[in-house]
């Protein structure tokens, strides 16, 4: 699945620096991923809307409306979009890319069409007060983000990244700027929303053009996917718990009375959270480009070359060698992502203050935000470990792994509101970090048996 990287490793194999940069640029946003750059989109929407938008209060209730539409499409959709991914590599190893569109539609619709209906009587149920077009809005919205989310697990497999690009910057852009004229038509934060529903729709509609182009299906809608066999059925909590994990930390501070406030509805933000953490989430994109480059790629043709010597019946020498080179690729691809989150972090101590007063950011945010990059850079760490145990199909210890996630987000940011204002973050950052710690140990471990386990008990 990672056709997209071995293109851009190929870029950035090239002699010049310019050549290089822009490979770690590409992979950069590409890894990022959609709802990294919804998050941008919607603060720069928000930014520019300040006095064409009147009053700023709905441009507040634009960002919180989006922001609680990622966090529960991303939880809903999570276990999903693994079980997904694992289907299309299976099918893809067995050379039957004819699978992979037919079982997108089957997919898509067993999720969104519950998730379609659900979604209105809770609309009426938690957005009391609003207008009929903001729930209907945020009701499309809420399906359709579910539909891209599931899409974006094909686009890592794509190696047309320009045009990837292009549809990113069509649809963000083009909501931004069509956000804007609808702001100043005075549709107010219904156009804003609008807005982001058809940029979202550009993006969808783009990638299943490319996802057709790359795989051309011979029928129309397939539910092979749900065959015994095909179903891992242990990805399905942990793509529930990770999302879970990441969001915890961020409803508690939404919902806690001293931390967070009604902005619309029901719906809550947190003045003193929301900036910081949302920000600190930009600072993972140089760790996004090298995991992209190094586990995407580099580990891949390690495993790759691993396993077929093993079904091949290479030399036992030649297996072993191949262990080594992949453990010695992993660990390095995990050194390259702290390295690269390092120097992210001196550069945000360093030019952080600045930055915040350029973006008319009041810097009484600035300790929140390092420490909330410190925890976004650990679970880059998670990510790239829950990477390593996916590749060697050991999906219960993976789904164990994101649990301790979940819990100790959720138990150590309790602790800290409780504590009192001095403590906010350091749940999520030190959860994050007995998370990464334990699932490199983990991978440690299994990498050091995989030729018994391998040979022995498989």
């Amino acid at each position: 699945m990672a056709g997209i990287g071995f293109e851009l490793r190929r870029l950035s194999r090239s002699d010049s620096y310019l050549g290089q940069l822009r490979a770690y640029f590409y992979a950069g946003i590409v890894g990022s991923g959609p709802w990294v750059l919804s998050i941008l989109a919607i603060l720069v929407l928000g930014v520019m809307s300040l006095g064409v938008v009147v009053p700023a209060q709905l441009i507040s209730q634009f960002q919180t409306s989006v922001t609680w539409l990622i966090a529960l499409s991303l939880i809903y959709s999570g276990g999903v979009q693994l079980l997904y991914t694992r289907y299309v590599a299976d099918r893809l190893f067995e050379h039957r890319s004819e699978e992979v569109l037919p079982n997108l539609f089957g997919i898509v619709l067993l999720t969104t069409l519950p998730l379609f209906l659900l979604s209105i009587p809770l609309a009426l149920w938690l957005l009391p007060g609003t207008t009929p077009a903001y729930r209907l809005l945020m009701v499309v919205a809420l399906s359709q983000l579910n539909m891209v989310w599931i899409l974006t697990v094909l686009l890592s497999g794509l190696k047309q990244y320009k045009w990837l690009l292009v549809l990113y910057f069509l649809g963000y852009g083009g909501a931004v700027a069509l956000g804007l004229a609808l702001g100043r038509a005075g549709l107010g934060m219904e156009g804003l929303l609008l807005a982001f529903v058809l940029g979202q729709a550009v993006i969808a509609v783009g990638s299943l053009a490319l996802v057709w182009r790359e795989y051309p299906p011979q029928r129309l809608i397939g539910f092979d996917f749900l065959r015994r066999g095909r179903l891992k059925l242990w990805l399905l909590p942990t793509g529930l718990l990770f999302n879970a994990g990441v969001w915890v930390d961020k409803f508690l501070f939404w919902l806690w009375p001293s931390t967070g406030h009604a902005v619309i509805g029901t719906l809550h933000a947190s003045v003193i959270y929301d900036t910081p953490v949302f920000l600190a989430y930009f600072t993972i994109i140089p760790g996004m480009a090298v995991f992209l480059l190094r586990m995407e790629v580099d580990f891949v043709l390690g495993y790759d070359r691993y396993y077929d010597a093993v079904r091949e019946g290479g030399a036992l020498s030649s297996i072993r060698h191949y262990r080594e080179q992949m453990v010695v690729t992993a660990r390095a691809g995990i050194y390259d992502i702290l390295k690269t989150q390092g120097f992210t972090l001196l550069g945000l101590m360093a030019l952080g203050p600045s930055l915040l007063g350029f973006f008319g950011i009041p810097t009484l945010y600035f300790p929140l935000l390092v420490i909330d990059a410190v925890g976004v850079s650990l679970q880059l760490l998670v990510m790239a470990g829950l990477n390593i145990l996916f590749y060697l199909d050991r999906l219960r210890t993976a789904a164990a792994m994101t649990a301790l996630m979940f819990v100790g987000n959720l138990a150590l940011t309790l602790v800290t509101l409780n504590l009192g204002p001095f403590y906010f973050g350091y749940g999520f950052v030190v959860a994050m970090l007995i998370s990464a710690v334990a699932i490199l140990l983990t991978c440690n471990r299994i990498l050091d048996r995989l030729n018994y386990t391998t040979f022995m008990l498989r």
